[in-house]
C-alpha cells in the first residue's frame, strides 16, 4: 500500500513540504499520500493575519503572532524561492522590504500554482499523535468545522507548526496591579493603538526593535526599551530611551536597575516564544532552545528517538522561506528512500558536531554563514535547484551593516536577488512615511 505522510501546519514550511512532493510527483515520481492539518481556516501560518487575539473562534489558543502594518525585517533577497521569484510572481522587480501583503501574497503564488490545497485540511486541530507498536503513527485530529474528531494511521509525520506562536511570558513584581496595558508581542495587533501613548517595550529581539518602531513610526508620544544581557545596537530617535531591566511597577511608574523610573501608559512585552507541541508525547516531543543547531534532530529534521518523525524550521532563523524548502526536499527524499537515514550513534553526533560549531561562532556574521553552509549542504543531496546563497548571505551583511547605520532607514535600500541577479528597486515611498501597507499600494507606481 502506497505511504502515507501527515504534515502538521500549512505555513512557510508545511507548504514547503507539500510542493517538495508535489514537485517529485511533477517529475513523474510515485509519491505517498500527503495530509496536510492547519488549524487555521487559511494556508500562510503566521502570515495569514487575522484580528483575533487570546483564542481563535474555535475556542483554541490563536495561532496568529502576525500584526497590521508589518514589513519584511529583512531582505526578501534572503529567502526567495529557487523554483519561484519574485519576479516571476509580481510580473516585474519590487522593492527589497515588502510588506505582509505581499510577501502573503507571494507564499500563496507558488502553491496555487503547485495545486496542493486541496491536500490541506482547514481549520483541522492535531489533538495527539501517538506510535504505534508495528511502526507508524496514530494521529487524532478534530474538524472545528464539523465538530467531529478522527483517528488516522500514517507512516510519517512531519511537524511543521512552527515555534513562533506560543509566547514566553515573564511576571515582574507590581504586574498584578498596573493601571495601564500589558501584553506579549503574540497579542500585538496595531501600532495606531499606542498614538500618544508612553510605551515600554520588554525584551532586545527583532519583535522589540520591530513593534517599537512600528509604534513610534504610528504616533506613539515615547518609548522605552530594556535590557538585560546588553542593548540593542542601535542609534534610536529622540523619543527613544533605552534602560537596563525592568525591576518592578508601582502604579503606572515602571522602575529599572540603573534607579532611574517612568511614567508608562503601556508595557509590550517581546520576551520571545517557546517550542510548544502539546500534541505531542514526551517520547517525540522536541525540546530546544531558539538556536541554529536544535537538540535531538539529525540533520535539524529528523527526532532522533524515531527517525519516522521529522521537524521542519525549528531553528532560530536567518534564512528562512528557501532554508525551509532546504529541509522539506530533504524529508521527502529520506521518506521516498532516496536518502539514508544512519544509526542512532551517527545521528546523535550529528547533532553534537552542529551544536558544537555553533558555540564556536564568533558574531552574528558568522551565524549567517553557519546557516548558509547548513542550507547548502542539505540542498546538495536533493534534487532542489541550486542558487547563489553567498548572495543570499552577502543581502544579509549589508542588510546588518543597513540596520547600524540608520535603524529607520534601513528598509529603504535595495539587494539582488540571489535567484535572477536583478537589483531591486527603492520603494516609492520612504518606509517611516509609507503608511499603507496593502499590496495595492505597495505595487502602485
Amino acid at each position: 500500500m502506497k505511504k502515507r505522510v501527515c504534515v502538521i501546519g500549512a505555513g512557510p514550511s508545511g507548504l514547503a513540504q507539500l510542493r517538495a512532493f508535489q514537485s517529485a510527483a511533477e517529475d513523474g515520481a510515485d509519491v505517498p499520500e500527503v495530509v496536510c492539518f492547519e488549524k487555521q481556516e487559511d494556508w500562510g501560518g503566521l502570515w495569514n493575519y487575522t484580528w483575533r487575539t487570546g483564542v481563535d473562534e474555535h475556542g483554541n489558543q490563536c495561532h496568529g503572532s502576525m500584526y497590521r502594518y508589518l514589513w519584511s525585517n529583512g531582505p526578501k533577497e534572503g529567502l526567495e524561492f529557487a523554483d519561484y521569484t519574485f519576479e516571476e510572481h509580481f510580473e516585474k522587480p519590487i522593492a527589497s522590504y515588502p510588506p505582509r501583503s505581499v510577501l502573503f501574497d507571494y507564499i500563496k503564488g507558488r502553491v496555487e500554482k503547485a495545486g496542493v490545497r486541496a491536500q490541506i485540511r482547514f481549520n483541522t486541530i492535531v489533538r495527539d499523535v501517538r506510535s504505534l507498536d508495528g511502526g507508524g503513527f496514530e494521529v487524532t485530529a478534530r474538524d472545528e468545522a464539523a465538530d467531529s474528531e478522527a483517528r488516522e494511521e500514517f507512516d510519517h509525520v512531519v511537524v511543521a507548526s512552527g515555534h513562533f506562536s506560543v509566547p514566553n511570558v515573564p511576571e515582574y513584581p507590581g504586574f498584578d496591579t498596573f493601571n495601564g496595558r500589558i501584553l506579549h508581542a503574540h497579542d500585538f495587533r496595531d501600532a495606531r493603538e499606542f498614538a500618544g501613548q508612553d510605551v515600554l517595550i520588554l525584551g532586545t529581539s527583532y519583535s522589540a526593535e520591530d513593534i517599537g518602531s512600528q509604534c513610534w513610526k504610528y504616533g506613539a508620544k515615547s518609548i522605552t526599551s530594556c535590557w538585560r544581557t546588553a542593548p540593542m545596537p542601535y542609534e534610536w530617535p529622540d523619543n527613544w530611551t533605552v534602560v537596563p531591566a525592568l525591576e518592578r511597577v508601582e502604579g503606572r511608574t515602571a522602575h529599572f536597575k540603573d534607579g532611574t523610573s517612568r511614567e508608562v501608559d503601556a508595557i509590550i512585552l517581546c520576551t520571545g516564544y517557546l517550542h510548544h507541541f502539546p500534541f505531542l508525547p514526551d517520547d517525540l516531543r522536541l525540546k530546544t532552545p531558539n538556536v541554529l543547531a536544535s537538540n535531538d534532530l539529525y540533520k535539524g529534521v529528523v527526532w532522533n528517538r524515531n527517525p519516522d518523525l521529522f521537524y521542519l524550521g525549528m531553528q532560530d532563523q536567518w534564512f528562512t522561506f528557501n532554508m525551509f524548502d532546504a529541509q522539506a526536499w530533504y524529508v521527502r527524499d529520506i521518506i521516498m528512500g532516496r536518502i539514508e537515514v544512519p544509526d542512532l550513534a551517527a545521528r546523535e553526533a550529528d547533532v553534537k558536531a552542529r551544536q558544537e560549531a555553533e558555540a564556536a561562532l564568533e558574531d552574528d556574521y558568522a551565524c549567517i554563514d553557519y546557516q548558509a553552509d547548513y542550507t547548502e549542504e542539505l540542498i546538495a543531496d536533493t534534487d532542489y535547484p541550486s542558487f547563489d546563497i553567498g548572495a543570499a548571505s552577502k543581502a544579509f551583511y549589508e542588510w546588518k551593516k543597513h540596520k547600524k547605520k540608520n535603524i529607520m532607514t534601513f528598509r529603504d535600500h535595495g539587494y539582488s536577488s540571489p535567484m535572477t541577479g536583478t537589483m531591486a528597486p527603492p520603494h516609492h515611498t520612504p518606509w517611516k512615511d509609507a503608511l499603507d501597507d496593502s499590496l495595492e499600494d505597495y505595487l502602485k507606481i
